[in-house]
């Protein structure tokens, strides 16, 4: 067999390693029309601020690696501009030399990835102080400009996984930086709830969030933007573009190959294209969501190895069980560690399914441990069966850890009782007895089952603002640090002794630190006769935190005397 691959890094790399454990004997020829090959694309934005120390740190396996450890034919700076599949070849073109030439193949696979998005529309996008982070010469360029012209002031404008790296690593390497985005927030795959930790720890940090916010033009300096109707300026001197990638679909396209719904080139679930012997993977490929029934396209590393392994077994022979993607990824902007997987809420909803979540925030470690820190940590379940639809967690501690659990959880089908049941190794170094994720299970399964009601963070203002009767069960000296402005303090330690101020005739909402008091103070008046009762998920840190950038950046009347995010 003679295998052409189109595309050196992630899928391409991975599916000419995968062929040759395979098949000693075959022919194996790469073909990248940029300088390097299997790189570390995610690694990228940390060379910016210095935790990689050198570019050279970026490259995986050089083209000399493959040819002395795997007999794979690296050819770089080599476009292949069209695939002849009447005759099975392809047209290369030497970036260099601009020579043209082609070569045959038996079996071909596209893994081109996808290019930064840079709207025509947006006047001076092709200024020479605009950058795109793809690969590492671009990296090179940006740190090199930043670097030899003094710049102070960066915006960044987009703000997914490239765009807040990129943001964090300007803003450690001492930058002014601005983060211009779109929508309401940054990080889509979090809910608005939970993105709010996020949005704070970047302003805390000093980067200039503009949220609800277009660019329209880059200019010497600044760029002009837009949020409701309203034009401003923002700082910079450079301007790194990371709203979003395209699939880079053009040369499939050309051969009459078939594209997707969402524009992406089709595969089976043997990563075939609409031609048996051309393979495609990666981030230019639809594929299949297990988890929404539909398909997209999805711009993450670890699936891309998966897509190469399987298409590199179906070349050799071997069968693959294609069970779609969920859809895991994690992230750290500065101190918080923040991972997700499957469905939030926003995306549950858009699926149609029916659907509840619970926000807790217990600590990640037993109390005495001196780097015991709360970790805010949502579940997302389907009602009424309790199937486990997805998870974000953000904190100081291990949230990767935990949504690995619920990742794994999701790919066996796993339910809130399987969840709860989970045995996870406990040592005070790593974790409590009693996990986040047991933890979380079990407040699921009070609420699925109907064991008591709860309000979600996001409606506390409305309910202040109605005139809900709120119960603050922590003492008063928390309760003198900072509360709801209407709340009644009865702390859980004096209860009992004060069941006659609580009314039975009206919803009463009751909330603590993190819901854990409150929950036993809602246990003991449902035992008392009260069935009004009524949890805050997340309580005061849930509510905090949810209500803090908002009121600092949209200029609201706080609901709270003070904000406590400890």
């Amino acid at each position: 067999m003679k295998l052409v691959v189109i595309g050196g890094v992630t899928g391409g790399a991975s599916t000419a390693a995968r062929v040759r454990r395979l098949d000693a004997s075959a022919e194996i020829i790469m073909f990248e029309r940029g300088e390097h090959v299997s790189f570390s694309n995610c690694a990228l934005p940390y060379y910016l601020g210095g935790v990689v120390e050198s570019s050279d740190n970026l490259l995986v396996v050089t083209p000399e690696d493959f040819k002395k450890k795997h007999d794979i034919e690296v050819r770089t700076r080599s476009e292949v501009t069209a695939i002849n599949r009447e005759k099975k070849t392809v047209t290369v073109k030497d970036v260099i030399s601009g020579k043209e030439y082609e070569e045959s193949y038996d079996k071909l696979m596209l893994a081109p990835g996808a290019s930064p998005i840079l709207p025509k529309s947006i006047k001076g996008i092709e200024s020479s102080n605009v950058f795109t982070v793809r690969n590492v010469t671009d990296i090179v360029a940006l740190k090199n400009y930043i670097d030899n012209n003094g710049v102070k002031d960066v915006a960044v404008v987009g703000g997914g996984f490239i765009g807040v790296e990129v943001a964090e690593n300007l803003r450690e390497a001492g930058k002014n930086v601005s983060l211009v985005e779109g929508t309401e927030q940054i990080m889509a795959p979090f809910d608005y709830d939970m993105v709010q930790i996020l949005h704070k720890e970047m302003d805390d940090n000093g980067v200039k969030l503009y949220l609800s916010s277009t660019v329209t033009a880059v200019n010497k300096g600044s760029v002009t933007a837009v949020k409701d109707g309203r034009e401003f300026e923002v700082p910079a001197e450079a301007v790194v573009m990371a709203i979003g990638v395209a699939p880079e679909t053009k040369l499939a396209a050309d051969a009459g190959l078939a594209l997707g719904e969402t524009r992406g080139i089709k595969v089976n679930h043997n990563y075939q294209t609409s031609d048996p012997d051309i393979y495609a993977v990666g981030d230019a490929v639809e594929i299949f969501s297990n988890m929404t029934h539909s398909y997209g396209r999805l711009a993450l590393a670890g699936p891309a190895q998966r897509q190469a392994r399987a298409a590199a077994d179906h070349m050799c022979g071997k069968h693959h069980n294609n069970k779609g993607y969920i859809g895991s990824s994690c992230v750290r902007i500065f101190n918080q560690n923040a991972a997700s997987t499957g469905l939030s809420e926003k995306a549950a909803a858009k699926a149609g399914y029916s659907f509840d979540s619970v926000l807790l925030f217990p600590s990640d470690k037993p109390g005495p441990m001196p780097d015991s820190h709360y970790m805010a940590f949502k579940l997302v379940f389907e009602v009424p069966t309790g199937r486990i639809l997805g998870a974000q967690a953000i904190g100081l501690g291990s949230a990767d850890k935990r949504v690995d659990v619920i990742a794994t959880m999701i790919a066996m089908g796993g339910t809130l009782e399987d969840l709860k049941e989970l045995e996870l190794c406990y040592s005070p170094v790593f974790g409590t007895a009693k996990d986040i994720v047991n933890m979380a299970a079990l407040v699921a399964l009070n609420i699925l089952y109907g064991e008591y009601k709860q309000v979600h963070v996001d409606e506390v203002r409305g309910l202040v603002e109605n005139g809900a009767y709120i119960v603050d069960v922590r003492e008063p000296g928390e309760y003198e640090e900072g509360h709801i402005k209407t709340a009644h303090n009865i702390p859980l330690s004096q209860l009992r002794e004060h069941l006659d101020e609580i009314p039975k005739d009206v919803p009463v909402y009751v909330h603590c630190r993190s819901s854990q008091r409150s929950y036993y103070a809602l246990r003991a008046l449902k035992g008392r006769g009260f069935n009004n009762i009524v949890n805050i998920s997340g309580s005061y840190l849930g509510i905090s935190l949810y209500e803090y950038f908002n009121d600092k950046t949209e200029g609201r009347e706080p609901i709270m005397t003070a904000y406590n995010f400890d």
